[in-house]
């Protein structure tokens, strides 16, 4: 029972649409009608501005490490449900059911979720995520990069039980998919660049 309870709260904590109630306080808009019509820090940043994207960037990855902290604590740390609850928060992120399953790309849900389970390999891959933007200046391109190196990582790195290294390689592969709109527009080469400046 607890361990379907895991993942059933690790499911709503992600879908928890921060970036959506943020930008509709702050401006009375739907963020999903803006710029890429994504709920995540990167399009509020570019829609509403540095301070709700960063605010949103810091939910999202909150978000993901306490929905694997609750799941460790409701299964006594067990390695098998924890790594399910990252997949959980992810997907309801990415599918949230307060916003009719419209969601976002879970990069920072993914982030947090890792960062209980794997912090050394999240950070080696979150140093790379930064070297390839401030080369490329695209998130989407980063994020890309990162997240298909990320299992790579985990492996090197920690050696862990097979129930974490399948969860980061779905978790990585999940990512992928979620930026295949964003593939088709950097082999267009019509992909966003950064402006660190936030709303232009």
């Amino acid at each position: 029972m607890m361990p379907l309870l895991a993942l059933a709260a690790a499911y709503f904590l992600g879908g928890i649409p921060f970036g959506y109630y943020l930008v509709r306080f702050a401006t009375g808009r739907d963020v999903r009608t803006l710029g890429s019509g994504n709920i995540g820090a990167t399009n509020v940043l570019r829609t509403t501005g540095r301070a709700a994207g960063v605010v949103t960037l810091l939910l999202d990855i909150a978000k993901g490490f306490a929905a694997v902290w609750l799941g460790a604590w409701l299964t006594h740390g067990a390695v098998l449900w924890t790594s399910l609850a990252a997949l959980a928060v992810m997907a309801g992120h990415a599918y949230p059911l307060l916003l009719h399953f419209r969601g976002g790309k879970a990069v920072a849900s993914f982030l947090g979720a890792f960062l209980y389970l794997a912090p050394l390999p999240v950070l080696a891959t979150l140093i790379l995520f930064v070297a390839v933007v401030a080369y490329s200046r695209h998130i989407s391109l980063g994020s890309l990069i990162a997240a298909g190196s990320f299992p790579f990582a985990v492996w090197l790195i920690l050696h862990p039980p097979v129930e974490l290294t399948a969860a980061a390689a779905v978790a990585g592969a999940f990512i992928i998919y979620r930026h295949k709109s964003n593939i088709a527009r950097l082999r267009a080469g019509t992909e966003n660049v950064l402006h660190l400046g936030g709303k232009r």
